[in-house]
């Protein structure tokens, strides 16, 4: 577990550098937070190409790894850059020093940020003696998912990847936070202690940069902690039901807390869920593309905002970063810098730092994709909303392209994937039964209201500072995310409709700033107005809440592998050629996701939400384990190297053993057997 802070330290550091190029002024904890991202990105793309020409070996990991640290150079090579850098590590050592209220206050926010999602995020996987268990509600599929994809990079050097979970076909899903689990685990790591640290530390630097995000977005430095909570504890009415459980239920109100029998934000009732439940320990692919994300809409928002076009300088010319006003706010202005640097002397007024911002952005298809889609609709819009800064929009789209368009045409040459299952007209997202705003109150509680609030305040303005332009620029910025959440709403973005919350999530995390300004305008007015802000805060956590704390508080305990499983897996792993075939039954917690070894199918549920028809193939693998007349030749078609026989086979399919009793066992542990086919 230490190797693996100490390397995430050096690629945030490395990642770090690269922040100079394109932001003057920020914190150290800021740079160091979108450092772990950008150098996360490089670590996984170069990985990438790595494993695709010499395989993964801890070799070919430490070659990557290097190549990652390479942008520390800039700390060295540039002397007002390093100048800065130092300014930065005094300014946050100065920061430590003393103590005060604020201080106290931000040091235990931060320390509260940490340990909740160490908390939280340990229970994504447990192992123990009776085998693997997850402590999460919502992760009891996508765990075996993850761990099949980094098993698969590296027990089964699956380069260039195909899908682990349907063999013959591209792996499309965006496999970057798994690979670097897998580098990681290359380097002697264990799987368990990879995952939390990498999970821990992508989840903290997302919440600090949305705090930055929000802060830019309205002025007002409160609103971006408010918006932190609200996204870390997300939820709707369902504390309604909570409190219903208590009053018709026998138990007192801290046992009931303690023996928490089900989530109140996802459900049959309710189908937003809370950000960590839902998305963030389940999604590895989005904890890790939304940081990236809100690194460029930053990036896009201090363009979008600025009174002139981004025209760089050379930091070494030592000419006086163009300073600009800050984003409208309803109770101060507070001025900040952007700085420019251009590596091209022949084009002076190329803006590079939105071309940078590009090119770490372009990676977003092997990351996750939707995120992509979300920079593309937002960039359509701020296009068209200022022509004038034509030259900055084109310089990001440029980088974008250069290490986007390579990517999304490998993942899309050779995929299974039926691209028209992910688009069709779909009222409502997952409404169901449901009356259109109902659902939506019974979700989010009164985030809607407070969002609506927020919209008003900033085109009403202060009195004391009145800045129409700066009103429009913050509405006109919000209306990319106004039109996710009505496409959203109105057409299916994936097989499953339900996976809009992709999408929707991004409408959810440009709305906050302003939920956020309404809280935070509501608290500074003193009296029944800062009453009313509390209360209008918990009305949108406390079902969040009930959620986080039934996780952190390990209440949660789903058996995914057994004891036989996992020691069946080990034995596969001695047993058997890293690519060799296997046939299992189309379940998600297959021992052979353990092993590493492709399966001819795994779990349908899977399957179908990336658009794969399944269907024949799943047809032929009941055929073979009920040994009809031409099971042999349909193991034959398949190139099926090895059947497993365990209680999953039994338990989801026709299972004739006698037909398998002609071929050698190879493995075999309790009620797991694995013979030889081929």
């Amino acid at each position: 577990m230490i190797l693996t802070f100490a390397i995430i330290a050096l690629i945030s550091v490395a990642g770090a550098s690269i922040t100079y190029l394109y932001e003057k002024e920020d914190s150290l904890m800021a740079r160091l937070a979108a450092g772990n991202v950008i150098g996360s990105a490089i670590l996984g793309t170069v990985g990438f190409i790595a494993a695709c020409v010499a395989g993964l070996s801890a070799a070919t990991v430490v070659v990557s790894l290097l190549i990652t640290l390479a942008p520390l150079a800039i700390l060295f090579v540039n002397k007002s850059i390093r100048k800065e850098f130092r300014h930065d590590v005094a300014k946050a050592k100065g920061k430590t020093q003393g103590t005060n209220l604020k201080k106290t206050i931000r040091f235990f926010y931060h320390a509260f940020i940490l340990l909740l999602l160490w908390f939280f995020f340990e229970r994504a996987m447990i192992e123990t003696d009776q085998g693997i268990f997850t402590g999460a509600s919502q992760n009891l599929g996508d765990l075996p998912f993850h761990l099949g994809a980094i098993y698969s990079f590296s027990d089964g050097n699956n380069f260039p990847p195909s899908n682990p979970s349907f063999a013959g076909a591209k792996f499309t899903y965006p496999f970057l936070a798994d690979l670097i689990t897998a580098e990681f685990v290359k380097l002697g790591i264990g799987v368990r202690q990879a995952m939390l640290v990498q999970n821990v530390l992508l989840g903290f630097s997302l919440f600090v940069l949305l705090e930055k995000f929000v802060i830019r977005i309205t002025g007002v430095l409160k609103t971006g902690k408010i918006a932190v909570l609200i996204l870390l504890f997300s939820g709707g009415l369902g504390f309604v039901w909570f409190a219903h459980d208590y009053w018709t239920g026998s138990k007192g109100f801290f046992e009931l807390l303690w023996n928490l029998e089900r989530d109140y934000t996802i459900g049959e009732k309710f189908r937003w869920g809370n950000s960590l439940v839902v998305l963030f320990i389940t999604q590895r692919s989005l904890l890790f593309g939304m940081p990236l994300t809100l690194i460029a809409l930053t990036k896009l928002w201090d363009v979008f905002v600025s009174e002139r076009s981004a025209e760089p300088i050379h930091s070494t010319a030592g000419k006086q970063a163009d300073k600009t006003v800050a984003p409208f706010s309803l109770f101060h202005f507070s001025p900040f810098s952007r700085f420019h640097f251009s590596p091209f002397p022949l084009f002076p007024f190329f803006p590079f730092p939105l071309f940078l911002v590009g090119l770490l952005a372009g990676t977003l298809p092997l990351i996750h994709v939707h995120s992509l889609a979300v920079l593309f609709v937002v960039c359509a819009f701020l296009f068209f909303f200022r022509l004038d800064k034509w030259r900055d929009w084109i310089a990001f789209g440029v980088g974008v392209v250069i290490v986007a368009a390579p990517e999304l045409a490998w993942s899309l040459t050779g995929s299974a994937s039926n691209l028209k299952e992910f688009i069709g007209w779909h009222f409502g997202w997952d409404l169901r039964n449901d009356n259109f705003l109902f659902f939506w109150l019974k979700n989010l509680g009164i985030f809607i209201p407070l969002l609506a609030a927020g919209l008003f305040l900033i085109s009403r303005g202060d009195e004391t500072h009145p800045d129409a332009r700066r009103k429009t620029q913050a509405l006109l910025f919000f209306i990319p995310f106004a039109f996710l959440f009505l496409v959203s709403n109105t057409v299916k973005l994936a097989p499953w409709e339900w996976d809009n919350i992709k999408v929707l999530i991004y409408w959810y995390v440009g709305s906050l700033p302003f939920v956020a300004l309404t809280i935070a305008w509501a608290w500074d007015r003193q009296g029944a107005f800062r009453a009313a802000a509390l209360a209008a805060f918990l009305l949108v956590t406390l079902s969040g809440m009930l959620d986080v704390w039934r996780t952190v508080s390990a209440q949660i305990s789903y058996s995914v592998f057994s004891h036989d499983s996992v020691r069946i897996a080990e034995q596969i792993r001695a047993k058997t050629a890293p690519n060799a075939m296997f046939l299992n039954a189309p379940t998600y917690n297959s021992a052979v996701v353990l092993t590493g070894r492709r399966s001819l199918m795994r779990y349908s549920g899977h399957l179908s939400s990336y658009g794969i028809d399944y269907a024949p193939r799943e047809a032929d693998v009941k055929r073979i384990y009920t040994g009809s007349p031409n099971y042999l030749s349909l193991l034959e078609k398949y190139s099926v190297d090895y059947v497993i026989i365990s209680p999953e086979e039994t338990a989801n399919l026709s299972v004739r053993r006698e037909a398998f009793d002609r071929f050698p066992t190879i493995a075999e542990i309790g009620d797991y057997r694995v013979v030889k086919v081929k």
